[in-house]
């Protein structure tokens, strides 16, 4: 679908605000909402979702194909949604009133991998992208004038098949480097992947540090930053089908990688891949689809606590030392500074990120 048509389609479209959740209330002390993909009429329309505290769906945006990671604005109610890898556009809009306000198509034999975070300041998106026929990564780097986007930087020179993009306190930039080289989206180098956790410069993207796993069939994917620094990375694991290493890690600039603790036998639990995760003073928390799972850590010790159920568990975020947790089978868990588990319905579907704003 070309951006115009797409915009035309939306002139008609209605916003459907304010269904509450069926059979239950979210808490309501909070004025925040919970911003992320989602699926609508069994996965054959795809949307932003956007639902309040207090259990109501706070709108729906349409979305021309199926959206994945968010990124939003440090100071205006702006958020960008990212395409599904391979991805062929961005979508900027306000996330307080969900209003589309851009639709960024890919350059020319470019594609999106799904992620993008904002500069401190927000005078900045970057995304990460790849080149279609290579996977040679990109960090697409975008001015934000107004309420428009426009490229204005590249960064490459750091691997193949970058995916999610976090800040760092400092204002650099981390990495999740998968190393897969792919078309569409069949892995074509297995044998000779190069993952890597990278730390970048935003100013320039020169390369600060580059970090690797000792198994090289671990494609890093996905990454939670906390406020003094600490990264946690989630992996897709493309080696032996009958192994089961450690799919998190925890890295400090200057040190080694450190995996979460767990026996083979609980890393199976998540069937090789990790959605999503969320950190708070007290937790680590972690999502995988294809697991219908998601997995919680001691946040200081890095010992697992316990491996529940959740059907197609997908977006994680955190805020005020609570995680939430999003399935996509309408599912929503609200995990309290103690970790406890309140579990909610809703007869919506969530996609793989979503963002807790204001909460």
């Amino acid at each position: 679908m070309h951006r115009r048509q797409f915009l035309k389609g939306l002139s008609a479209a209605g916003v459907l605000c304010s269904l509450g959740l069926a059979g239950c209330a979210l808490p309501a002390r909070r004025r925040g909402y919970l911003v992320g993909g989602g699926r609508r009429d069994g996965g054959h329309r795809y949307v932003v979702q956007a639902l309040n505290l207090d259990g109501s769906l706070r709108y729906e945006l349409p979305l021309p194909a199926r959206g994945h990671g968010m990124a939003a604005h440090p100071t205006r109610p702006l958020a960008v949604c990212h395409a599904r890898r391979p991805g062929g556009w961005l979508a900027l809009f306000n996330h307080e009133q969900g209003r589309l306000l851009q639709v960024r198509e890919a350059d020319p034999q470019r594609h999106y991998y799904g992620h993008g975070v904002f500069s401190a300041d927000g005078r900045r998106l970057y995304t990460t992208e790849g080149v279609r026929s290579t996977s040679k990564g990109i960090i697409g780097v975008y001015a934000l004038e107004g309420e428009r986007l426009t490229k204005v930087n590249e960064f490459t020179g750091f691997g193949l098949g970058p995916h999610e993009i976090r800040r760092l306190p400092d204002g650099n930039l981390v990495v999740g480097v998968g190393g897969v080289h792919t078309q569409g989206r069949e892995p074509l180098n297995l044998n000779t992947m190069q993952p890597s956790l990278t730390y970048l410069d935003a100013r320039n993207g020169r390369i600060l540090e580059q970090r690797g796993l000792a198994d090289r069939h671990l494609s890093i994917r996905h990454l939670a930053v906390t406020a003094d620094g600490e990264v946690f990375t989630g992996q897709q694991y493309r080696g032996n089908p009958d192994d089961y290493p450690p799919l998190i890690v925890r890295h400090r600039r200057g040190r080694k990688l450190i995996p979460l603790g767990g026996e083979p036998l609980d890393w199976a639990r998540f069937n090789h891949y990790i959605a999503s995760i969320a950190v708070t003073d007290n937790h680590i928390a972690a999502t995988s689809p294809p697991g219908n799972c998601y997995g919680l850590w001691h946040r200081h010790s890095g010992e697992l606590i316990r491996i529940a159920p959740l059907p197609d568990a997908s977006g994680a975020s955190a805020a005020r030392g609570q995680i939430w947790l999003g399935s996509g089978q309408g599912g929503i868990s609200r995990l309290n500074v103690q970790g406890e588990e309140t579990r909610f319905y809703s007869p919506w579907q969530w996609d793989n990120h979503w963002s807790l704003i204001g909460g």
